[in-house]
């Protein structure tokens, strides 16, 4: 067996399978020992487990005495379970359990890597000249004042570019200024603020073939963690004004409308349209959830996918370019590595009650409530008894759309210049395939003397 470091991947691949597996094996043994203690930490961990998820559906789904009980519940669950382990003298099997299945899973994870199918997931760009008449338009509010707190109009001023700073008490047709800058000259457009706008923005450098720079000034900044730009700090994204480089992406629209994101139907578009969701987003999800979740205010959706139809659905999530993984509770199922494979991502969640919900936290993709495919055109509608306009949110902006909405994408449509010095987007984790694993653990070994490499002599 090669040694870690010894240059040898393949050799490597097998230790780290070996490890993976032989964890396991370790943790199923600390479940079974102590006379059987390991088949009430078994029971006990998925008893609480669904327990915890029941509660948490009852609490979202329903008001009054219901909903309290499901938020004791999702808080009691977990603490009898613990206590069971503790009363049964397990605790310790079931910590040395869990600690061999992080090892295990460590493991199994690095020895499935691929590093050539990890520099494919990733998008490069191209060299090109800097622009020379680059124009930004910053608006001042978003992300809480990031444009001032960072300095970016003079920073962006410094750089050469010519700054239209919105102004924050009176509505702005960002596309117009846009449109106007390009008319006047521009040879870049770029934005400082929400993914709303930079949407809006980015349709008009797409429709001019103009290269587009984003600044990192939202709230989120889904758009540009997944172009890999820096977060915490927009005022780097503008070096790309001196040092950058280009890369072609896709273009969302639904309705006509542009979208860099997602397109979001179902139970988040009607939270998002209540006007208090601004100033109180928890509290007002929380507050709505019961109507949509149990059929009132919220309406079943029904969709096609290309040529596959999705019926009843209470959410429905469209990207520009699939996420890295369909696992909508997983650590890094907001981010898409690529922004260029042509191709929508579709996530769909039926969940008609607490069982659904245990179902679809425990099994996640497995789950029978959640759908998830590619396609290259989506139409939704309402379900039966729906009417002729449905609520939806366009990068997290709240509209009412007639049915039926199509979304598209435009491939390659436009071109982003983004710094050379970026942190990237992390590369997805390889999908846990145990017999591959099992594989590499013990590769097949040639027969001597069924190829041309035997070398013996009689």
């Amino acid at each position: 067996m090669a040694a870690r470091g010894s240059g040898d991947p393949a050799g490597e691949a097998t230790e780290l399978a070996r490890w993976a597996l032989l964890a396991t094996g370790g943790a199923a043994v600390a479940l079974l020992t102590a006379l059987g203690s390991g088949m009430l930490i078994l029971l006990s961990g998925i008893l609480g487990f669904a327990a915890t998820a029941a509660g948490v559906w009852w609490f979202l789904a329903h008001r009054g005495p219901v909903r309290v009980f499901g938020g004791l519940l999702a808080v009691a669950a977990p603490l009898v379970t613990l206590g069971l382990y503790v009363a049964g003298g397990v605790w310790v099997n079931a910590l040395v359990a869990l600690g061999l299945w992080a090892v295990a899973l460590s493991c199994a994870r690095a020895a499935l890597r691929r590093p050539e199918e990890e520099r494919a997931a990733l998008m490069r760009g191209a060299s090109v000249p800097a622009p020379r008449r680059p124009v930004l338009i910053m608006n001042p509010k978003s992300g809480g004042g990031k444009v001032g707190r960072f300095g970016l109009v003079a920073r962006a001023e410094a750089l050469g570019a010519r700054v239209i700073l919105l102004d924050p008490s009176a509505p702005a047709d960002v596309a117009g200024l846009a449109r106007k800058a390009v008319a006047e000259g521009a040879d870049l457009l770029g934005v400082a603020g929400g993914d709303g706008t930079q949407a809006l923005v980015a349709e008009v450098a797409a429709e001019h073939d103009l290269p587009f720079l984003v600044v990192s000034a939202g709230t989120r900044n889904h758009f540009a963690m997944d172009l890999g730009l820096d977060r915490t700090d927009p005022s780097r994204c503008l070096d790309a004004l001196r040092d950058g480089e280009e890369l072609r992406i896709d273009l969302g629209d639904v309705a006509g409308r542009p979208f860099v994101n997602t397109v979001s139907f179902g139970v988040y578009a009607d939270v998002v349209q209540r006007p208090e969701y601004r100033d109180d987003k928890a509290g007002t999800a929380i507050d709505v959830l019961p109507d949509l979740l149990q059929g009132g205010e919220g309406d079943r959706l029904d969709a096609i996918a290309d040529s596959t139809s999705l019926t009843g659905q209470q959410a429905l999530l469209v990207s520009n370019n699939p996420y890295a993984t369909p696992d909508p509770f997983g650590a890094v199922a907001a981010r898409r590595t690529r922004l260029d494979s042509g191709a929508l991502g579709v996530i769909g969640i039926r969940v008609d009650g607490a069982a659904q919900a245990a179902e679809l936290a425990v099994l996640g993709t497995q789950a029978t409530g959640l759908n998830v495919l590619t396609a290259r055109r989506v139409e939704v509608g309402g379900g039966p008894g729906a009417g002729a306009v449905i609520s939806v949110a366009v990068d997290g902006e709240a509209l009412t759309l007639p049915t039926p909405v199509v979304c598209t994408l435009r491939p390659l449509a436009l071109r982003v210049l983004v710094p050379r010095d970026r942190p990237g987007s992390p590369v997805p984790p390889p999908p846990l395939d145990w017999r591959r694993l099992t594989r590499l653990a013990f590769p097949e070994q040639p027969v001597p003397g069924s190829g041309p490499w035997d070398t013996r002599t009689p």
